[in-house]
């Protein structure tokens, strides 16, 4: 669900020693000496895939619940559903909510929006539609009236309470897509904890939760795409009660009449920017935290990022981009430092 290109590789064994925890199917059951089960499920949602990997003492499949979350959370929240509820909400002035998942995304929303002054802002609606990026398609990106479309974005045109959310104008509209999935793993990962479940590795779309540790005491690994070289990682992190999510414009443009456009919006100034960044990866105690500062940080670029990140104590961040003389760097903050392995490429 979210605007960027989101590539990231999932691994849920070690690939530096041990591939004996990976599996391709829908259900696995897996049961190490003196361990318990490891349960693997997998399908899709959102317009994407998903990965589950937990251990449960009582050997449980819980794909049918999980589906079912997911499938309540896209009646919420999907802009490709006409029926959802952000979609009731773009068409008319109010909302009441029927669901549990809009107001905390909302809430979230705000508060990412305030922190980063705007650099995300889940009202950008109308300019992802007016360049071409939402359902329909535009012929002519080039000739968006900026002007016009920036008097419905901010936060200043909503007002909401835990019930409901109306417009302070009436063309305003709401998009959770650089947000919305991060909510879903961790809702997801409520939903196991529910269960008793506290290992567990969650991943939706490239967005990735993990509690506790794998077999042996090791810890979860993931692996982060090249951005320049798809399919190859340029590193792996190994995780641990922490979320993990990927924002990246290198595969999500377009041209039209020569000129190219990419996806990202500046929700302050309107305009489509270009930026040296390639991939960023936000690391926070949950999904939904990381996944709306991973947009935020694409748009406020390498250097503002790193001063941002080094006043969180609760974010970190890995930022690859391109330097002046074009070549490839990256960046990863203090926090995560000893965690993340780069991979040297030939």
């Amino acid at each position: 669900m979210k605007n960027a290109a989101l590539h990231l590789l999932l691994f849920f064994f070690n690939p530096l020693t041990d591939i004996s925890g990976y599996f391709g199917t829908d259900f696995l059951k897996y049961k190490a000496s003196n361990e318990l089960p490891l349960i693997s499920i997998s399908g899709e949602a959102q317009g994407t895939t998903y990965q589950i990997k937990y251990y449960d003492q009582k050997n449980r499949n819980l794909k049918s619940e999980i589906d079912s979350i997911l499938q309540d959370f896209d009646r919420s929240l999907s802009l490709y559903r006409p029926d959802s509820e952000i979609s009731q909400f773009n068409k008319s002035q109010s909302l009441t909510f029927k669901s549990p998942y809009f107001y905390p995304v909302l809430k979230k929303s705000q508060e990412v929006y305030e922190a980063t002054n705007g650099a995300f802002d889940p009202t950008i609606m109308p300019l992802v539609e007016a360049y071409g990026f939402g359902a329909k398609k535009v012929k002519n990106p080039e000739n968006v009236n900026i002007d016009s479309l920036l008097k419905l974005v901010g936060f200043h045109n909503i007002q909401f309470d835990t019930m409901s959310v109306r417009k302070n104008k009436s063309n305003v509209r709401l998009d959770f897509n650089g947000i919305a999935q991060g909510y879903s793993v961790d809702m997801i990962g409520a939903f196991l904890e529910s269960k008793n479940i506290n290992r567990y590795m969650v991943e939706i779309g490239g967005e990735v939760l993990c509690k506790g540790k794998k077999e042996q005491a090791k810890p979860w690994v993931a692996g982060i795409e090249d951005p320049l070289r798809s399919g190859s990682l340029i590193a792996t992190v190994s995780l641990e009660n922490r979320a993990l999510t990927t924002a990246g414009n290198y595969h999500n443009h377009f041209t039209s009449n020569g000129q190219v456009f990419n996806h990202l919006i500046n929700p302050k100034t309107g305009a489509m920017e270009q930026t040296s960044l390639l991939s960023v990866t936000v690391f926070a105690r949950d999904a939904v935290t990381a996944d709306g500062y991973d947009t935020a940080f694409f748009v406020m670029g390498v250097e503002k990022t790193k001063q941002f990140v080094a006043t969180r104590k609760d974010l970190d961040v890995y930022l690859i981009y391109t330097n002046k003389n074009g070549g490839l760097e990256t960046f990863v903050s203090a926090g995560v430092k000893d965690f993340i392995k780069e991979i040297n490429q030939k």
